[in-house]
């Protein structure tokens, strides 16, 4: 008989599966010859270099059309990456001086990948996109098939280092039962993918090298837990009831509802127009989270008033009649934008961004409330604005005065720990507050966000982060002020009904997330959760949290 042993990692999408294992295979990168190359020989090998790479790209823009969504997008994106100047540059030159084309690209990758780490966030999470190029390039210099998914037999559960964008968009939901990775974070290629095909994912699961290939397991992605040892005979039930639980989700029509008859707003996250209609089709009730930068990451210069506000009324005009929270540009970090942001900073998480680029240039805050105002006056939907990184009362005052002036709903992020701890005050200067749970969780646990060997401590069930949630929504009721939440944690079934237990008052979040959080809402009781969100806040760490939760909403 065997016997169970389990290993966990961060939940990225809910669900139950039982399967065998099926490993990512790698291209492992040989010991490479490194004589130099004579001078008649090197034009010849920039050429060779030139076709693998232009081979390599055009792979990957092929599979991007035959894909669509997001996975399209970042297969687009990684081809773009492998055709980059500054790269090919490198490796040309170090070609020209005699370095064989395999070892220029293995060497100007490790160089890039430095660079990457250093500057963080976003770019950090790049390098596994970089790593996968060159070992697609170096494969196809050497004449070795292209690395990337197994062939599947049977529907299998997916074990990987970390998955490339160009292996994420080859997945297949009927043969991928789940996906779980060593490596990544909640915001990676996989979680992205995942959420978007509704794939049970796991990431950052420690010590996965030691289940082999083959091996059956059974995975609890709410929990993070990656079981072996158990039989059949006992997993599959779960599982078919977990499928019963997602078809229900699937027929979800709304609008969200507590089983004790309470409504709770639910609303999407956005980055323009388009992904504005597409909420609007759903069952989003309006916006409260317009990620105003996401328009701006490619522009070369600060587009003009007018410039902003039609790209701005694109989305207003999504939800005419509805709420619309936008959110004023939060460049910096993981969102540089050239003409917003500094070059360089030693901590970016900790430096200029969000309000912040004020320092840089105060009327590029006032430029785009002027543009948020012009949209908002075609429109006859409730306007409001939240700015993010605010951190001292002083700001709080100035964005709520500068905001009122021009006739819009004065709000501000509660990310900083300090508007947490001093949440009464901070109340008293604006209309509402909006929780961004995914830099709220980084700045209290001080754990970058985009560091995968921190996800234990970038997890919002942390009890230190949900402790300061229930502070600053304690806060909003006692004051009558709306407290949202627009972070990841809305988009948690079981983590959504501990923060309405505590008395948030709306969740944001993508719109795909929504039928799943509104079939879980309309399952519990607002004493339910409110029971909830009391014994979170005696739990030992985040995975103690969500035992706690789910024993308290009667969750298995």
């Amino acid at each position: 008989m065997s016997t169970e042993n389990t290993i966990y990692g961060t939940p990225v999408v809910n669900g139950l599966a039982y399967g065998p294992v099926a490993w990512v295979s790698r291209f492992e990168i040989p010991k490479l010859d490194s004589t130099i190359i004579s001078l008649d020989k090197r034009e010849d090998e920039i050429q060779r270099y030139t076709q693998a790479a232009e081979t390599v790209s055009s792979r990957l823009r092929e599979r991007s059309k035959e894909t669509v969504g997001s996975a399209s997008d970042v297969l687009a994106a990684q081809a773009e990456l492998s055709r980059d100047p500054g790269f090919k540059k490198m490796v040309v030159g170090a070609i020209k001086k005699g370095t064989p084309a395999p070892v220029a690209v293995v060497t100007t990758t490790e160089m890039f990948c430095g660079m990457f780490e250093k500057a963080g966030g976003l770019m950090a999470e790049r390098t596994t996109d970089l790593n996968d190029l060159c070992q697609r390039v170096v494969a196809e210099l050497l004449g070795e098939p292209e690395p990337g998914l197994p062939r599947l037999s049977e529907p299998s559960v997916l074990f990987a280092d970390d998955l490339a964008p160009a292996d994420t968009a080859g997945l297949n939901p009927e043969e991928i039962l789940a996906l779980v990775t060593e490596q990544g974070g909640p915001t990676s290629h996989t979680s992205i993918i995942a959420r978007q095909l509704g794939i049970p994912c796991i990431v950052a699961a420690r010590q996965l090298h030691e289940i082999p290939q083959g091996e059956s397991v059974f995975i609890d992605a709410s929990l993070g837990s990656i079981t072996t040892g158990i039989t059949p005979q006992v997993a599959r039930p779960k599982v078919e009831a977990d499928l019963r639980a997602r078809e229900a989700i699937r027929n979800w029509s709304g609008p969200a509802r507590l089983a004790s008859g309470e409504a709770v707003e639910l609303l999407a996250n956005v980055q323009d127009g388009e992904g504005a209609k597409k909420a609007a089709a759903g069952y989003a009730q309006g916006v409260g989270l317009f990620r105003t930068e996401l328009c701006f990451l490619d522009s070369a210069k600060e587009p003009t008033t007018s410039q902003q506000a039609d790209i701005y009324s694109q989305v207003f005009s999504a939800f005419p009649d509805k709420k619309v929270v936008t959110r004023t540009l939060d460049a910096g970090s993981d969102k540089p934008i050239s003409w917003a942001t500094l070059d360089a900073e030693p901590n970016p998480a900790l430096g200029v961004r969000g309000l912040r680029t004020t320092g840089i240039d105060q009327e590029l805050f006032t430029r785009q409330l002027d543009a948020i105002s012009q949209a908002a006056q075609e429109h006859e939907g409730k306007n409001w604005v939240m700015v993010p990184m605010v951190s001292t009362l002083t700001e709080a005052k100035w964005v709520a005065k500068l905001i009122r002036e021009r006739n819009l709903t004065a709000g501000i992020m509660v990310e900083v720990p300090a508007v947490a701890i001093m949440i009464d005050q901070f109340l008293a200067e604006v209309d509402f507050v909006s929780i961004g749970t995914n830099d709220l969780t980084q700045y209290v646990m001080a754990a970058d966000r985009m560091n995968a060997n921190l996800a234990t401590y970038t997890d919002p069930w942390q009890p230190a982060v949900l402790t300061l949630i229930s502070r600053v929504a304690k806060a909003g009721q006692r004051l009558g002020k709306p407290v949202g939440v627009c972070g990841e944690a809305a988009a948690d079934p079981i983590l959504a009904c501990v923060l309405i237990g505590m008395g948030v008052t709306s969740l944001s979040m993508a719109a795909s997330a929504i039928p799943g959080v509104g079939a879980q809402l309309e399952q519990v009781t607002k004493e339910q959760c409110e029971n909830a969100a009391h014994e979170i806040l005696t739990a030992l760490d985040g995975g103690d949290a969500r035992a706690k939760a789910r024993k308290a909403l009667g969750i298995d």
